[in-house]
């Protein structure tokens, strides 16, 4: 009996460990950069200098861009994709017969990571390329004073439709003795209270 007390501590042990700290369990962070609806991004016209230059997607995918009234579709392009679509609709709208355009995504507000327990701010924050696990917490006004900022909980979705869950310690990452997590788009955190 008192063997199989142990085995059975050492297994509950080995399970409630599992995860904890190893981010290597976790999918990379894929990026995505397809635009999608409330993207806000800017876009320049080389000779144009009096053009509106923010943009946002609206959430039937389209937008107001001068010369052309609405460009729609939008949505699922990536942004040298957008910026070849423009250029093309300027030279068949006769307004332009070589345009030079530069688009630079400022916020990806369709892709969202989501925060909730014990920050300040629990709630959405947009996610941007190379947003890291760190910076996410910052951007949620950082830890109540009841967190458990040693076991946070990150979740991301991966291809298969399924799940994989770490817990990270973030108090690790601030003082430089483990490596901030990238995140993703649809990665969702979750911050405990601590056992008091």
């Amino acid at each position: 009996m008192h063997h199989r007390f142990i085995a059975l501590t050492l297994a509950l042990l080995s399970a409630c460990s599992s995860g904890i700290g190893n981010t290597n369990s976790l999918p990379p962070a894929a990026p995505s950069t397809k635009l999608g609806p409330g993207d806000l991004f800017e876009v320049s016209v080389l000779g144009e200098k009096d053009l509106p230059k923010e943009y946002r997607v609206q959430p039937d995918c389209s937008i107001d861009f001068p010369y052309l009234d609405r460009v729609t579709a939008i949505c699922g392009l990536e942004p040298q994709e957008l910026v070849d679509k423009l250029k093309e609709s300027l030279k068949q709208a006769g307004i332009l017969t070589r345009p030079q355009l530069t688009l630079v995504v400022k916020q990806y507000a369709s892709k969202r990571v989501t925060v909730g327990g014990q920050v300040n701010k629990p709630g959405i924050v947009a996610w941007t390329d190379g947003l890291r696990l760190f910076e996410v917490i910052q951007q949620s006004g950082g830890f109540t004073s009841i967190a458990d900022s040693k076991h946070v909980v990150l979740t991301r979705q991966t291809a298969n439709n399924r799940s994989v869950t770490v817990t990270v310690n973030v108090d690790g990452i601030g003082e430089g003795t483990q490596p901030d997590v990238p995140v993703q788009a649809g990665d969702t955190i979750k911050v405990d209270s601590r056992v008091f």
